[in-house]
């Protein structure tokens, strides 16, 4: 039997001040109206993003027994985008559900900081000397860089690719649960099939 998870923390993050209270309150809502039997959903995150005709909404679920789903999508009305990115999730709880039963392993906490920043082209110039006559030209234009900031978890191969399909993002960062070395998984673009990248200690 189905059940809404009780009281999980929900927090809605907005960029660019564009989103109205109606918005919070949706994207609040439905998430609370997600139906999971399996995980239980301990805390949820919604980054709701609108630039122009951009709606961007991702929505992150730490739920229990280490596992974590996110999902994100784009339209031109930001309800929709809410809408997409919850069946989205819904639809990988449904297809993984079975090899997600099988994973026993002990809870972390789990911490996820989205810190905006804006980086101007011309602060890179600054050491340079503009010389005597010469137009500083206009005003430069800044760049959104969204900058996530994630615990390092020790997992399995298995683990970590199955948590690369749960997700939009396109690699995994993890310890390897076996030989204790920091690993990269992702889905390779030509063939789709999964490689893994292992990062030396001594050059890092």
């Amino acid at each position: 039997m189905q059940s809404a998870n009780v009281d999980p923390t929900i927090t809605v993050t907005v960029r660019h001040e564009q989103v109205t209270d109606a918005l919070r309150d949706y994207a609040h809502k439905k998430i609370e109206g997600i139906h999971l039997d399996y995980p239980r959903i301990i805390e949820a995150k919604a980054i709701l993003d609108v630039q122009k005709n951009r709606h961007v909404a991702e929505i992150i679920l730490f739920c229990a027994n280490h596992i974590t789903i996110d999902a994100s999508s784009e339209t031109d009305d930001m309800y929709k985008s809410i809408d997409e990115t919850i069946d989205k999730i819904a639809r990988r709880m449904r297809k993984h559900k079975t090899r997600l039963l099988k994973k026993h392993r002990p809870k972390p906490e789990n911490t996820i900081k989205h810190l905006d920043e804006k980086v101007f082209a011309a602060d890179f110039l600054d050491t340079f000397p503009i010389a005597e006559g010469e137009n500083e030209g206009p005003e430069p234009v800044p760049i959104n860089i969204h900058r996530e900031a994630f615990r390092l978890r020790t997992l399995f191969k298995e683990e970590a690719i199955m948590e690369l399909e749960l997700s939009d993002r396109p690699f995994v960062l993890y310890k390897n649960a076996r030989r204790d070395v920091l690993q990269i998984v992702y889905r390779r673009q030509d063939d789709g099939e999964y490689s893994v990248i292992e990062l030396d200690p001594e050059k890092i």
